[in-house]
């Protein structure tokens, strides 16, 4: 006999922690053409759907969050960021274990994407195709950095990372591994847990962990 649930209990998601983070307005043309948002509306997209796309929650996903927050406020000062008008450089490869996750949570908020991406209604309308690149410039260090711009002024930003500046942890960091093979007790998983979300919630809170800068058209 097949158990039946209520839409609450099937959309409902049991969160063992709670952030504290302003969410990603964003419009999305084909989503207005289509009637899943009425004109002008955005998707707000939170931390948590970043942590849902990405499967867990660490200083990588939410500095990726915060690159594309922080990136798209600079682009778009006065209005909403437009998917299909921004195009991401990410200043690594695809199989770089950074960017290759970071560059997946980039494209899920702005839906930049490679040849493989959704290529517009007739026309081409809210196409998103060849918009997240790899390898596309040489950052000056060794941190994250991604580049975002509009297709249709031509604005750039560039967005740091700056990784080696988040709080390791302390010695709690180091229960994780007897937490996977099953010989942690609950206050080695209590102190991991406050020490690991507290990282996260570190790089959603410190903008002095990222750098923003205007680049010159074209660049």
């Amino acid at each position: 006999m097949t158990e039946h649930t209520t839409p609450t209990e099937t959309n409902s998601t049991n969160w063992a922690v709670e952030y504290d983070a302003e969410p990603i307005r964003i419009r999305d043309p084909a989503a207005e053409a289509l009637a899943v948002l009425d004109p002008g509306d955005p998707f707000v997209v939170t931390y948590e759907d970043v942590v849902k796309t990405a499967g867990h929650s660490c200083p990588t996903a939410s500095g990726a969050y915060r690159i594309t927050q922080l990136g798209l406020d600079a682009l778009y000062p006065n209005s909403l960021p437009v998917r299909g008008e921004i195009e991401v450089r990410a200043g690594g490869p695809s199989d770089d274990a950074t960017y290759g996750v970071m560059s997946r949570l980039v494209s899920y908020v702005t839906g930049a994407a490679g040849d493989d991406g959704f290529g517009g209604l007739g026309g081409g309308h809210g196409d998103r195709q060849n918009l997240l690149k790899y390898d596309a410039f040489e950052p000056v260090g060794p941190d994250p950095t991604f580049r975002f711009q509009r297709t249709d002024t031509g604005d750039t930003v560039e967005v740091v990372y700056h990784v080696r500046d988040v709080p390791d942890g302390g010695p709690a960091i180091g229960h994780l591994q007897r937490i996977l093979d099953g010989t942690a007790t609950a206050d080695d998983r209590e102190a991991f847990a406050d020490a690991w979300h507290g990282r996260v919630r570190a790089v959603l809170a410190d903008d002095d962990l990222f750098s923003v800068h205007s680049l010159d058209t074209g660049t």
